[in-house]
């Protein structure tokens, strides 16, 4: 998600709290003079919205927000926020801005409002992560914990456990993870996924190594395995006859390809 345009670029201590426990990335500026510079992504325009704070200065947060709305490309959404006193000021000016926010306000408030407005605009503050037990993986910022203990990974470690993560239960072979993980151009051998795999292992620890599993003679799968055919049958499915179909392959002989 691209960083938040705030102005002023010295935001009040509880404006900037609000955005940095809610792990919102945010670029401050002191006018429309300072948009003509790169911003921290090396683009003009990589900004998810902006946040305007009036403070003392009416004037100039309405002139700011009046610069913004009047660019070729308007940015949006935009949160004006306000002190109390300052209400009235905005009347027959609410195309200036896409929702206020009245000053002091509790940091679950103001996060809550830009969270409304990115959702409107279909856009999320919550970054992409992959959850399984203890482990999460965050997908934007490339990221590893287990049990609150951050891994130190490998990009190629990192980018097999992301994979075998997002696809739980299931078993794949050496061969399918090579394609899938390191591409179809890689040439090396099976055995550089059973070096991986034990690195990995070795890093999530002794008490979630089990998290991978060895399929014996087949390959490997992520977590536990959700399929039970005495379950099913319980529960009314009827054991396959002479005449039946051939039944589905085990579980542990699944591949993913």
């Amino acid at each position: 998600m691209d960083p938040l345009l705030c102005f002023p670029a010295d935001l009040p201590a509880e404006v900037a709290l609000a955005l940095q426990s809610a792990g919102l990335g945010h670029h401050g500026v002191a006018g429309p003079e300072d948009l003509a510079a790169p911003g921290p992504d090396g683009r003009t325009t990589g900004y998810s919205g902006a946040l305007v704070v009036a403070g003392e200065d009416m004037t100039a947060a309405v002139a700011f927000c009046r610069h913004l709305r009047l660019r070729e490309v308007p940015l949006a959404p935009l949160l004006l926020a306000i002190r109390a006193e300052q209400v009235g000021e905005l009347l027959l000016r609410d195309d200036l801005y896409d929702d206020f926010c009245v000053l002091p306000a509790r940091p679950e408030e103001l996060v809550a409002r830009l969270q409304h407005l990115f959702w409107r605009t279909g856009q999320s503050m919550r970054p992409d992560i992959i959850e399984y037990g203890p482990l999460m993986l965050n997908l934007e910022t490339y990221q590893a914990v287990v049990a609150g203990r951050v891994l130190d990974l490998t990009y190629m470690e990192y980018e097999l456990l992301r994979f075998l993560a997002g696809h739980p239960a299931k078993v794949f072979t050496r061969e399918t993870l090579l394609s899938r993980v390191w591409g179809y151009e890689y040439y090396g051998g099976a055995r550089t996924v059973d070096v991986h795999i034990r690195r990995l292992r070795a890093k999530l620890g002794e008490e979630h190594a089990h998290l991978i599993q060895t399929v014996r003679s087949v390959g490997y799968r992520f977590g536990q395995v959700a399929w039970h055919p005495g379950v099913a049958q319980r529960n009314g499915a009827a054991a396959p006859g002479p005449a039946a179909a051939s039944p589905a392959a085990p579980a542990s002989q699944t591949t993913g390809a």
